[in-house]
């Protein structure tokens, strides 16, 4: 019998182990199927994912979103079946999972928690013929020495172990200590994650921690000379005593570059870049509260109903305004500016460890998208985080790890058969 080492009872780890149990047993291999976790159980990582509900997918994934999208679309495209139907829908739907959605295509289990996508995987493996084996850390992985003969891995305690084909689908903080002879790894950073800002910011933002704003936020850098718009995400911000953290910030992170501008446009509807139209609504705003107030408006006045008073105060305590000094029409196009292009200076991630994601792993230039194989090393795939891709924020990570995994796992099978029967 042929062995397969699946590294990695994650996402992607154990996608792969099912497809791989199942499609041996379709096509007749003699294949056994062990999966090496680390940690005392597998399926722990996709237990955090969503707070504890699993946003295990997405119904409107674009491809472009993806770092290394092209090598993306060419796997999932390799996979996706008529319609709108594709692999990963139709193997969580095979295998008994319910779901439902949200807002912006984001998907979770019907019964609200990440243990059920868990439970599904792991009683799939099993049916399937896989074998856990917890505990057990690879830190290197030594391809054959000569046609015929196994893959050795190397296990933290010193315990070698054999393998026939390896699929190497752990997450990004094992893929710092795991070495794979001829093959080198791309810096890991941490992405999907909160921002930090500088000092001088940093006073406002922890004067405001915790408080969260609909916005539309931006990231602008310089080049040549000029300020540059280089990625836009619209959604929930929230105020950190480091920075700033929420979806939209941490979906930034991923292009965020120390020195970048945080953009924050506290009118979502208006555009920043066209200010007659914000300031011909504060105009109108104004003309509005002077009919029914009468008399001299204030800035407490003009802004009290359109943002949370503790945040329009630190926005104009910023700028030396006083809440109770007067507003009038002259003052619209300053304010104008302020409620659209207030501005934060990154200096770096937040908090790396509330990042979701490492970008970085393995080259997918050294592999194959219709198989998910090493070009230089036959018997080894990759799947998941191992590899360098990674997605924003509403199911688009687990997506990549489910469909990449499937992928990996039928095509070692198939790798297998065709090495064993070319043997015999």
């Amino acid at each position: 019998m042929k062995k397969l080492a699946i590294i990695g009872g994650g996402a992607a780890g154990l996608a792969a182990a099912v497809a791989a149990g199942e499609h041996a047993r379709a096509i007749g291999a003699h294949v056994g199927v062990t999966v090496f976790e680390r940690d005392d159980r597998v399926g722990r990582s996709i237990l955090a994912t969503g707070n504890g509900r699993c946003n295990f997918s997405n119904s409107q994934i674009r491809f472009y979103r993806f770092h290394n999208h092209a090598f993306v679309g060419e796997v999932i495209g390799r996979i996706a079946g008529a319609g709108d139907d594709d692999a990963v829908h139709r193997f969580f739907g095979e295998h008994g999972l319910a779901w439902r959605e949200e807002a912006d295509g984001r998907q979770y289990p019907q019964a609200n928690k990440a243990s059920v996508v868990v439970d599904v995987l792991r009683a799939s493996a099993a049916a399937a013929g896989a074998r856990e084996v917890c505990e057990r850390e690879v830190v290197e992985v030594d391809p054959p020495r000569a046609a015929g003969k196994p893959f050795t891995l190397k296990m933290k305690d010193g315990v070698l172990e054999r393998a026939d084909a390896v699929v190497l689908a752990c997450g990004g903080r094992a893929m710092s200590s795991l070495e794979v002879a001829g093959l080198r790894p791309l810096a890991l950073r941490p992405v999907l994650g909160p921002l930090r800002c500088c000092d001088a910011d940093v006073k406002l933002t922890r004067e405001l921690d915790n408080i969260r704003v609909r916005c539309e936020a931006s990231l602008m850098r310089e080049q040549g000379g000029d300020l540059v718009q280089v990625a836009l995400e619209r959604g929930e911000l929230m105020f950190r005593k480091y920075g700033v953290s929420g979806i939209c910030v941490y979906d930034l992170s991923r292009e965020a570059e120390p020195g970048d501008e945080l953009r924050i446009n506290f009118l979502p509807d208006f555009d920043p870049f066209e200010p007659a139209e914000v300031e011909a609504y504060l105009a109108k705003r104004l003309e509005t509260l002077r009919q029914h107030f009468g008399g001299q408006l204030t800035y407490d006045d003009m802004l009290r109903g359109l943002l949370l008073p503790r945040v329009y105060e630190a926005l104009l305590k910023r700028q030396g305004v006083s809440l109770s000094a007067p507003f009038g029409r002259d003052d619209v196009p300053a304010l104008g500016s302020l409620l659209t292009k207030f501005g934060l200076k990154v200096i770096g991630i937040g908090d790396s460890d509330q990042c979701q994601v490492r970008r970085g792993g393995l080259d997918v230039s050294d592999f194959d998208p219709q198989t998910m194989a090493a070009h230089s090393i036959p018997g080894f795939y990759a799947a998941g985080e191992a590899l360098d891709v990674d997605g924003p924020c509403g199911g688009y990570n687990l997506h990549w790890a489910w469909a990449s995994g499937l992928r990996a796992g039928a095509c070692a099978v198939d790798w297998l058969a065709a090495e064993e029967g070319g043997n015999r």
